[in-house]
Order: C-alpha cells, then sequence, then structure tokens
C-alpha cells in the first residue's frame, strides 16, 4: 500500500486543533487473591498504577506521537487530579496552556482496578458534566479561537463532559469556517443535527444506531445509517464498526462516495480509545492533503494497532508506516 506509506509520511508537522472533554485515565493493576470477609467482593493486591492521557486528550497524545502538534483546549479542575493530568501532558510533549480552569468542577477522573490479566474488575469516575458557568464558558471560546489560529484541521470531541456545547461547536465552526479550515467531529449526543457544519463526523455504530433510530446489522444497514447522518448532519460520516471495521460515506464532493473498510486487527486486547486514535489519524491525513477516503483507510490501520494494547495508547509514527507497508489481508 504505497500509497498509505507515502501518506504516513507527510503526518509529521501538521497543526490540529483539539477541542473537548479532557480525562486522565487511572488505572490500578494487582492481584486477586481471594475474596473479602466483608462483602462477596474480590480482593485485589495493588501492584502498580499507571496514568494516561484520556478523551480529547489522548486525541492530542496521538497527534504528537505521528509527529503532528494539537493545541489542546479542555475545562480541568484545580485538583490533584489536574496536576497528574498536566505532567502527563508534559511527558508527551502536549502544552497545557489552552486548559481553562474550574475550580467548582472535578478533573474528570477514571479510575479502573484491573486484575493481572487485564481483567477489569470495578470503575470508578470523578467528574462532573454539567454545562459550564457563562465565565467559564466565554474563556472556552477565547481558548477555541486562539487554538484554532494557524490549525489546518480541528478536531471536536464530545464525552458529554460539559465542554461540547451548541455554543462552542458554533464557534469553532465559525472560526474555522473563515479560512476553509475542516470541522471533524467524534459525536455523543443522538441529535445529528447539533453538528451541522462539521466536515466529518465520525460515530461508533452505536452511536449511528442512537442517531438514526436504525439497527446496524449488516452493509446496507450501515450505508443507510450513513446517509441518514449525512442528510441530516449535511457532514461525511465514518462509522466505526469494531470487528467489521469502517463505513465511508464521502459526501464532499459532487457525487457521494461510498465505501467498507474492512478491520485492520489482527488481535483485539481492548477497544478503549480507538475511536480517538481513529479521529487523530483521519485529522492529520486531512492537513497533510488526503483524500477522505485514503485519510480513512490510514486510520482504520492505525485502530488496528491499539486495539490490540490496553487502555487509551498512542500509535507511533515508525509503527503506522510498518503497518501500511504490508500486505493488505
Amino acid at each position: 500500500m504505497k500509497s498509505l506509506v507515502d501518506l504516513a509520511g507527510r503526518l509529521a508537522g501538521r497543526r490540529v486543533a483539539v477541542i473537548g472533554d479532557v480525562m486522565l485515565d487511572h488505572f490500578l493493576v494487582g492481584r486477586i487473591e481471594r475474596i473479602s470477609p466483608e462483602a462477596p467482593v474480590p480482593v485485589v493486591r495493588v501492584d502498580s498504577d499507571d496514568f494516561r492521557l484520556g478523551g480529547a486528550a489522548n486525541v492530542a497524545h496521538t497527534i504528537e506521537a505521528l509527529g503532528g502538534k494539537a493545541a489542546l483546549v479542555g475545562l480541568v479542575g484545580d485538583d490533584e487530579a489536574s496536576r497528574v493530568f498536566r505532567r502527563a501532558l508534559r511527558m508527551t510533549n502536549i502544552s497545557d496552556q489552552h486548559l481553562v480552569v474550574d475550580r467548582s468542577r472535578h478533573t474528570t477522573r477514571k479510575v479502573r482496578v484491573v486484575s493481572g490479566r487485564n481483567q477489569q474488575v470495578i470503575r470508578l469516575d470523578y467528574e462532573d458534566d454539567g454545562d459550564p458557568s457563562a465565565a467559564i464558558a466565554a474563556s472556552l471560546h477565547q481558548q477555541v479561537h486562539a487554538a484554532i489560529a494557524g490549525a489546518s484541521v480541528v478536531v471536536l470531541s464530545d464525552y458529554r463532559k460539559g465542554v461540547v456545547t451548541p455554543a462552542i461547536i458554533a464557534a469553532a465552526i465559525d472560526a474555522a469556517a473563515a479560512t476553509q479550515t475542516p470541522v471533524l467531529i467524534d459525536p455523543k449526543v443522538p441529535d445529528a443535527a447539533r453538528y451541522q457544519g462539521a466536515t466529518v463526523i465520525t460515530p461508533n455504530h452505536h452511536e449511528a444506531e442512537l442517531m438514526t433510530g436504525l439497527r446496524i446489522k449488516t452493509s446496507d444497514d450501515a450505508r443507510h445509517a450513513a446517509r441518514v447522518l449525512a442528510e441530516h448532519s449535511g457532514a461525511s460520516v465514518l462509522i466505526t464498526w469494531g470487528e467489521q471495521g469502517m463505513w465511508l460515506l464521502d459526501a464532499s464532493g459532487s457525487r457521494r462516495e461510498e465505501a467498507h473498510f474492512a478491520a485492520a486487527a489482527r488481535e483485539v486486547a481492548d477497544v478503549t480509545g480507538a475511536g480517538d486514535t481513529v479521529i487523530g489519524v483521519l485529522a492529520l491525513a486531512l492537513a497533510s492533503g488526503a483524500r477522505l477516503a485514503d485519510a480513512a483507510r490510514l486510520a482504520n490501520l492505525a485502530a488496528g494497532l491499539v486495539v490490540g494494547r490496553f487502555g487509551p495508547a498512542a500509535v507511533k509514527l515508525d509503527e503506522l508506516m510498518a503497518a501500511a507497508e504490508r500486505p493488505a489481508p
């Protein structure tokens, strides 16, 4: 797949504005040795803990790991989790200059207790998902405009934690439109019309089902759902479909282009963060001048690599290029 190798080689140096719900993923890893005498629950003897970037921050991490430059806009609290989160950003060369602090909120943190075989025992969520106050929203608007200036592509990563409001969507789309900058949105709400003005939306198949009221079991189902989504949002649609791969409807040209990409994964360990990888690679590829179909093919390869790992993970450029060089299965 020489064309994809060439495309991967053009990703470095591209600038992407990433706007959305940032998270800190905290893993407590240990061994289950017995059942508690206090309640019928396992006792996990913790051996180590690990912090990773999640949500919109995982999108930014993907972009940086592939040689791009991400300007990350998000909302954090004034707490210990935010300090750990900022340290994790620095370790991946991502600036925290566009983060907005809301002292009334928790920094979104997901704590997963995991056994030695990567089996999740329980997850604890620290989060506030309400809309920000007027003052915090004004600060977010300011940072959105600052991040988009100079970016070749804009990504909105919506995890329904309060950042990607209709006002922020409109502000990002308006700012991007001034320079004809593409806007990619990973959606979460079932109202596709909320994303009017986006260039591409990237729902997974469960989200696509919620947004359309349709079941997606076959390629014909995926085609139908993508067409409904395109009609309601005015955007091109890339449905990520787990082991079934991806379905693309490119509505950007004078006529639609539709394609199904088979899953590239050889072994699936964990799908956490796969959607972040897809939209991050898609954004970099479009910033490099790729056609949407080629960008989707490259994103599909990257997703195939990341689902073979546990937890949110970023694909490195040399790994992606090696995958692109392998013959198609």
